[in-house]
């Protein structure tokens, strides 16, 4: 037997090991039923976050706060979180219909309850992807709270810096902090945090609401003094899970429960029977791609072609956008809100009562009158859940309808592994990070389709990850450089592609022979230093790939010649 020598492991064997520990960890919480993230029960996770190091976390591993990820986490968590000793993971449990008003992030759709001063309940309808996110994002600010409090905490009986003493005299004042007040208390901050005044002035506005113009300093403040006691008054911040959500998660409840609604209004519609093309998408891409030419072409006219997209991305166009939708719905278009708790809003577009010459497609030949289901995103492990759901038979009465579905298009945004934001990447296989189980697949989208646009694009296998938060240089470098040859990194193409495959190939329950189109647009690049997700969303860099995805996918399904 050789000897075994100088066995070390790499840094990309140490993250894929931190974040198998993560998920595995996460699970056993949830089953357990709660936690102290800062105790025992915690330390794992602590620890295996610590040491995975995700470049979205930026300086989590060093002693200064890192605030680009600070505000990353914030913009995904309900306002007001800082401040709650207990925070509770709970299914839709009928919080809706009390007095408490809702709360929902600006950058993930949950809706989320302030209980009492020390309570916030974060409602859990999206699966376990949704309590993988929302841990790591709370394990990150517990880590950031703890180094604040170790920079100010002079002594265990409680006794605190004149920089904090400062801080909190300036947080808690009532009036409006004048611009010197602001600027004296920036000053403090950047002490309290191991940052430069220069850094903390430059990301202050980054936090602020119209409500709140000086969020930065009481997110800051909390934190700090939730870690103080906890060291000082043994009064430990408790996460929970409560019994429904445990004994929900899992069963595919909601999902069953927005698929029958899909269904449902198919019937209604007389649609049932027709060929049926399901489309994850924005709620904006697919319509405005087909009606946007036609409503607006006389106002844009000599004008480049993807300027009409651009101006009804526009925040400030509510108008243009409200003339597209109003077009849309009398020409074939069915807008169906989700009320399910899936947080996925469907539209459902006719053909057969489409004016072709008022679209943007009048050459046309689709003649078997295609109905398109558009979903908006999914989120990571849902999509198998809404998926899987969509392409079973309707039961009505002892009858089963079983769904015409053509094929199934996937339009979403990506990380990319070489290239930088706005590019195009045409997957060929999605590999689950954690497992690598694999899914490889027939796309009927081709590089060559897309090429000649101005805009770069990568063919190859992506990897299916468990949070994009959770990733790092090292273990992507790998997927990219090792013989797995991956181009990007997403949440939800492996659920995808295997709710498809149970569907079509084992369940029988759709055409075995079923289409599928995959596209993603790169909305960052985690490998170069400042283009991770934490550096800012992509603006209109997005919107040309976005809509060329869209009408490539559209020229398939309406034959256009």
């Amino acid at each position: 037997m050789k000897d075994i020598k100088n066995i070390s492991r790499s840094r990309a064997q140490e993250s894929s090991a931190a974040i198998e520990r993560l998920y595995i960890t996460m699970r056993h919480l949830f089953n357990r039923g709660f936690y102290k993230p800062m105790g025992v029960s915690g330390e794992t996770l602590r620890e295996a976050l610590l040491s995975l190091r995700p470049e979205i976390y930026g300086s989590i591993a060093e002693e200064k706060v890192e605030l680009n990820g600070l505000l990353y986490v914030i913009e995904r968590l309900p306002v007001g979180i800082e401040q709650c000793r207990y925070i509770n993971l709970t299914s839709d449990e009928g919080y809706a219909n009390s007095h408490f008003k809702a709360i929902v992030p600006p950058k993930r759709r949950r809706n989320c309850y302030r209980i009492d001063d020390e309570q916030m309940n974060v409602e859990i309808t999206r699966g376990r992807s949704d309590i993988y996110d929302i841990l790591t994002h709370l394990t990150f600010i517990f880590i950031e709270s703890h180094k604040i409090k170790g920079r100010v905490l002079i002594d265990d009986e409680g006794r605190v810096s004149r920089d904090w003493e400062k801080l909190e005299q300036y947080t808690l004042q009532p009036k409006k902090l004048t611009q010197i007040e602001r600027e004296i208390a920036m000053s403090h901050a950047s002490n309290v945090l191991g940052r430069t005044f220069a850094e903390v002035q430059d990301i202050y506005d980054g936090f602020a609401t119209s409500e709140a113009p000086d969020r930065f300093l009481q997110i800051i403040y909390w934190l700090g003094k939730l870690a103080i006691e906890e060291v000082v008054d043994n009064n430990k911040r408790t996460i929970t899970f409560s019994p429904i959500l445990r004994e929900r998660l899992g069963h595919h409840i909601y999902g069953e429960i927005w698929a029958n609604t899909i269904k449902e209004t198919l019937e209604k519609n007389q649609l049932l029977d027709r060929p049926i093309h399901i489309i994850s998408a924005n709620m904006h891409s697919v319509m405005n791609s087909v009606f946007a030419p036609a409503v607006l072409g006389a106002k844009y006219k000599g004008k480049e072609p993807y300027q009409i997209y651009e101006d009804l991305s526009a925040s400030e166009n509510k108008e243009l956008r409200k003339k597209v939708e109003e077009f849309a719905l009398q020409h074939g278009m069915i807008s169906i809100p989700d009320t399910s708790g899936t947080n996925i809003d469907v539209q459902i577009f006719d053909s057969a009562k489409f004016d072709w010459k008022k679209t943007a497609f009048p050459t046309a030949t689709a003649k078997d009158k295609p109905v398109l289901i558009v979903m908006d995103y999914a989120f990571g492990e849902q999509a198998f859940e809404t998926i899987d759901e969509l392409l079973k038979p309707y039961k009505v009465k002892k009858e089963k309808y079983f769904l015409n579905v053509e094929s199934v298009s996937i339009m979403g945004k990506a990380g990319i592994l070489e290239g930088g934001k706005g590019d195009i990447m045409i997957p060929n296989a999605h590999v689950n990070e954690g497992t690598a189980d694999n899914y490889p697949f027939d796309n009927e989208l081709t590089k060559e389709m897309f090429e000649g646009n101005g805009i770069p694009v990568f063919a190859g296998p992506m990897i299916t990850v468990l949070g994009t938060s959770l990733q790092n240089k090292d273990l992507l470098k790998f997927f990219h450089e090792s013989t797995w040859g991956a181009i990007g990194l997403e949440m939800e193409g492996a659920y995808y592609q295997k709710a498809i495959q149970s569907a079509s190939r084992i369940r029988k329950s759709i055409n075995p022979n079923v289409k599928v189109r995959y596209a993603y647009y790169a909305s960052d690049n985690p490998l170069e230093t400042g283009s991770t997700l934490a550096s800012g969303g992509l603006g209109t860099t997005g919107v040309k790939p976005t809509y060329l995805i869209t009408i490539k996918i559209l020229e398939q399904i309406f034959k256009v010649k």
